[in-house]
């Protein structure tokens, strides 16, 4: 994954322990159309302690990093979503 888009608009499940699924995600393209994609699986990364990924993003305790399935035109793909709540309210995507 070599790009990090900061403006992602993600739907998401809130549980009441205080877990979040992810179920859908959109992102404006650079011709300034937006993709939508259905979140098919997905995996919450366990990793904890301040760092940064292979993506480049900078992660803390209270990031929540989930490696997502999704199908791009009949391929599936694995993109990573980053979310802070304590410190950055926006979802970031990895592609």
């Amino acid at each position: 994954m070599n790009t990090v888009i900061n403006e992602v608009d993600v739907i998401c499940e809130h549980k009441s322990d205080g877990s979040i699924i992810p179920l859908r995600l959109r992102f404006m393209n650079e011709d300034g159309v937006y993709n939508v994609f259905t979140i098919k699986g997905y995996r919450k990364s366990d990793r904890k302690g301040a760092h940064t990924t292979e993506d480049g993003v900078y992660t803390t305790d209270s990031t929540f990093i989930f490696e997502c399935l999704i199908i791009v035109l009949g391929i599936k793909k694995v993109v990573r979503l980053y979310y802070d709540p304590a410190t950055n309210t926006k979802w970031r995507l990895a592609i």
